[in-house]
């Protein structure tokens, strides 16, 4: 029997209202447009306890960290995003690439809460506010054998990255941690700009990227994520 593999997409929703917090719905159409080629049973929205024991991957949108992080405590799935965050495949996208962190700088007064899973440190907004958001384009090696919803040989193609109030990889903090994407010079809004900012890595069965893939038409990155939630080598 061929492998395949339920992906979930963090979609909280405050109790007694109608607060949606995360970018979700991107990330479900794209995943739905790669069901035809990848081997995904299914799609689903995650706010409960239960539908996160029901997946076996799990895709954390951007949108506001700290608060995608009180409405998960308010919502009494906090502890157990920590758990399958240890274990199982997931992805954070901006703002959840912050809340995958072990460690965050430049939060709100107070600070924040964390899963404290992936072993970097984040610069969270550190390209400004929304009025500074940029695409670039870039070759990214990693996705070379991926085709996308474009269609591809697999040759050298570049990624459209979408930066919308995006955090940054500031500090790496455990050898394990593969660099996947770096900006050039002069990005970003501090020294550390000036060698290029990391905005994009893999550790064990964790993803973290700064971008939006999920606003582009090019799905290589969920591709991506899917193959390596399948195990594939990628």
């Amino acid at each position: 029997m061929v492998k395949t593999v339920r992906v979930g997409v963090l979609a909280l929703i405050l109790p007694n209202t109608v607060a949606l917090q995360g970018a979700f719905v991107e990330h479900i159409h794209m995943l739905n447009t790669l069901r035809g080629e990848e081997h995904i049973s299914d799609v689903i929205e995650v706010r409960t306890k239960e539908e996160l024991a029901s997946i076996d991957a799990l895709i954390i949108p951007g949108g506001e960290s700290t608060s995608i992080a009180l409405i998960a405590e308010r919502c009494g799935i906090l502890e157990s995003l920590r758990e399958f965050v240890s274990t199982k495949p997931t992805w954070g996208t901006c703002a959840g690439l912050i809340l995958m962190a072990k460690q965050a700088i430049h939060t709100k007064k107070g600070g924040q809460q964390l899963l404290n899973a992936l072993p970097v440190t984040v610069s969270r907004n550190q390209f400004g506010r929304q009025v500074d958001s940029f695409t670039i384009k870039l070759d990214s090696p990693c996705l070379n054998s991926l085709s996308g919803v474009k269609g591809g040989d697999g040759t050298s193609r570049q990624f459209e990255y979408v930066f919308i109030r995006a955090p940054a990889i500031v500090s790496v903090d455990d050898p394990e941690v593969q660099p996947l994407v770096t900006l050039p010079p002069g990005y970003g809004q501090t020294d550390a700009s000036e060698n290029g900012l990391l905005v994009a890595v893999r550790y064990r069965n964790m993803l973290g990227t700064s971008f939006h893939p999920e606003l582009t038409d090019d799905s290589r990155w969920h591709q991506y994520f899917v193959r390596m939630a399948l195990g594939d080598d990628v």
